[in-house]
């Protein structure tokens, strides 16, 4: 992808400047109505580090990315974004929405469906959390914004409403959206799970050069190539419990635990999508 001076400039402070930990998650549990859905998980994620969750649907994976920024509180256990808690001050009483909403620009959200503001322009879209919750100069804003749509291919869509827009560029200004704020912390809900198969490479192709550029992600997928080929890490979760993680080519080659072997077995045996390749996972 070839990006101007703009882009690239704009790119500079969500890059990871160094081999810190950005992201530490310690006990973290969550339960609905008496059942478990995350089950003391820990992890940490480190500076410039793709993490890709894997598992079966209901395995917990996005009740996790959600508990991380807060849109589910956790019922036991912490989240730290360098270094910080996210969700409750350090005298253990709970944040306020407006303290809430300003470390949120900091844990940049990259939802399955989109989660545009349909009364907003593109443009506006990627302003609005900027302007009025980081109180950052609207110029500021505005200029690295339209570096963003630049970034994610849409420049000439900035005037457009989201009612307008295919998924697949409606996911694309959900990420410049996530971007806008500058965030040391990228998290991606199966974002090519509600897009035709045409759309699905596009948006893969962004987050691969967003990886490449020292992004810290932690991305939720069933894109198993994109797991294999970007991943710095791939996470097994199953029963909302960490099963097995692992450098990606040492999970697809050998995995460790016989649920992480059958679930890539079965993965195996599905007819893949037009993107995927299917010789990249042989777990025998």
């Amino acid at each position: 992808m070839s990006l101007s001076a703009q882009a690239v400039s704009a790119m500079r402070p969500i890059a990871a400047v160094a081999t810190e930990t950005v992201l530490e998650l310690a006990g973290l549990t969550k339960r609905f109505n008496g059942h478990t859905v995350l089950d003391s998980i820990n992890l940490n994620v480190t500076a410039g580090e793709t993490v890709c969750l894997l598992g079966p649907s209901g395995s917990g994976k996005s009740t996790l990315l959600r508990c991380i920024n807060w849109l589910e509180a956790p019922d036991e256990g912490s989240v730290r974004l360098l270094g910080q808690r996210v969700g409750v001050r350090e005298d253990g009483r709970k944040m306020s929405d407006r303290e809430l909403a300003s470390l949120r620009t900091q844990i940049g959200m990259v939802f399955q469906h989109f989660a545009l503001w349909p009364h907003l322009t593109v443009l506006q879209n990627i302003m609005e959390a900027p302007i009025h919750v980081q109180r950052r100069p609207r110029a500021e804003v505005r200029e690295e914004a339209e570096a963003l749509l630049e970034l994610v291919g849409l420049v000439d869509k900035r005037d457009a409403y989201p009612a307008r827009l295919s998924g697949g560029q409606r996911q694309r200004v959900g990420i410049a959206r996530a971007l806008a704020g500058r965030p040391p912390l990228l998290l991606l809900d199966e974002p090519t799970s509600a897009l035709d198969p045409e759309r699905v490479d596009g948006i893969l192709q962004i987050m691969q050069d967003l990886s490449q550029r020292g992004m810290t992600m932690l991305v939720v997928t069933h894109e198993m190539s994109f797991a294999r080929r970007s991943a710095n890490r791939v996470v097994f979760m199953d029963n909302g419990k960490i099963v097995e993680t692992g450098e990606p080519s040492a999970f697809f080659s050998n995995p460790q635990t016989e649920r992480a072997r059958s679930f890539l077995t079965n993965y195996r045996t599905r007819r893949p999508a037009h993107h995927e390749q299917p010789e990249i996972i042989d777990p025998s």
